[in-house]
């Protein structure tokens, strides 16, 4: 059975928003709190994740990466809340 790849957003303490992919979203999240993740992501607790989707593939996961990451704040904040609203992920 093949991996089934994920795209999440994450919420610093600071308010800032980080962006990744993995096929585990509960052991990286551990792994970012832990400080074994992201550098980006280190002192910048508490984490919250605050958004994910699921990607057929690792090139997919990697190619909707990219087009998030070129997202403004804003536009990323959006994408959170309106999964939030929809009920698709209820975020943590």
């Amino acid at each position: 059975m093949a991996k089934s790849w994920k795209l999440y957003i994450l919420e610093c303490g600071d308010g800032s928003l980080y962006t990744g992919i993995t096929t585990d979203v509960s052991r990286r999240l551990a792994a970012h709190r832990a400080g074994r993740g992201a550098k980006y992501t280190r002192g910048r607790g508490p984490l919250r994740l605050r958004y994910q989707e699921e990607c057929d593939s690792h090139g997919q996961a990697l190619r909707r990466e990219l087009q998030v990451k070129h997202l403004s704040q804003k536009e990323k904040q959006e994408l959170c809340e309106a999964s939030c609203q929809s009920g698709i992920f209820p975020g943590q």
